[in-house]
């Protein structure tokens, strides 16, 4: 092997030794965080009972389902875009708060802390001549997802939909509507919608979030989804082997 092969070869091992240290010290990091102890109001939406069950359980994933190091980044760089969203926003003249006075995040706690959610934000006052105060809720997308929010509006994911309703219920912001926007990860188009209060969606929400607490404490595994493991949700669950086992 001529010197310079051995020295490409060296280099290409040496990059493998930095990706890998690199992304298991993301995956170890994240796996020594405290589980949630609560229902989050941002999960409540889910179509599956079963897998929010799972997850305010504490119940682990599927070995191969935990998320990897690039998801994890995929997650933080959707929490830097929103925190650069909000200066935007503030830049443009609106008093945005996204803090309490005690530097935390704003948020609600019910049923003796078993339901909790935290907002992004709250918009109190600004330049453009509609109702304050109004909630904000920021997302970020890949290229097809940000499409099919430009057709549907939040509908487009049930889920955010059903977390903006609780959000503005419990947070007392129902009056006036919610600005939700959506950064396209790929191409850094921002869509914007106002998304109006809905009683019946926050309703059935917190009726359900009170029929996954029963459920729980009284050792009943709520109905799956789907009756086999075949269809899309399923596939792609972090629980479906446990889930499926379990009979």
């Amino acid at each position: 092997m001529s010197m310079k092969s051995k020295m490409n070869q060296k280099s290409t091992k040496t990059k493998y030794l930095f990706e890998e240290v690199i992304d298991q010290t993301i995956v170890d990091k994240n796996r020594k965080e405290p589980k949630r102890k609560y229902l989050g109001a941002s999960m409540l939406g889910d179509k599956c009972a079963r897998k929010i069950q799972y997850i305010y359980t504490g119940c682990e994933p599927d070995e191969e389902k935990k998320f990897n190091a690039r998801t994890l980044r995929v997650f933080q760089l959707g929490h830097e875009l929103e925190t650069s969203m909000a200066g935007w926003i503030r830049n443009a003249g609106f008093d945005i708060r996204t803090m309490d006075s005690n530097g935390e995040q704003f948020g609600f706690s019910i049923a003796e802390d078993e339901i909790k959610g935290h907002i992004d934000g709250v918009i109190c006052s600004g330049p453009l001549s509609v109702d304050y105060p109004m909630l904000w809720e920021c997302k970020s997308a890949n290229e097809k997802k940000f499409r099919d929010f430009k057709m549907k509006g939040i509908k487009a994911n049930p889920t955010y939909e059903v977390q903006v309703a609780l959000y503005q219920a419990y947070m007392e912001l129902t009056d006036n509507p919610c600005l939700f926007t959506v950064i396209n990860k790929n191409t850094s188009e921002i869509f914007y919608e106002l998304v109006p209060f809905n009683q019946n969606l926050a309703q059935y929400a917190s009726d359900r979030a009170v029929d996954i607490l029963r459920a729980s404490k009284q050792n009943e595994m709520l109905p799956r989804i789907a009756q086999n493991r075949d269809v899309f949700e399923c596939k792609f669950c972090q629980f479906a082997d446990t889930c499926w086992e379990q009979g």
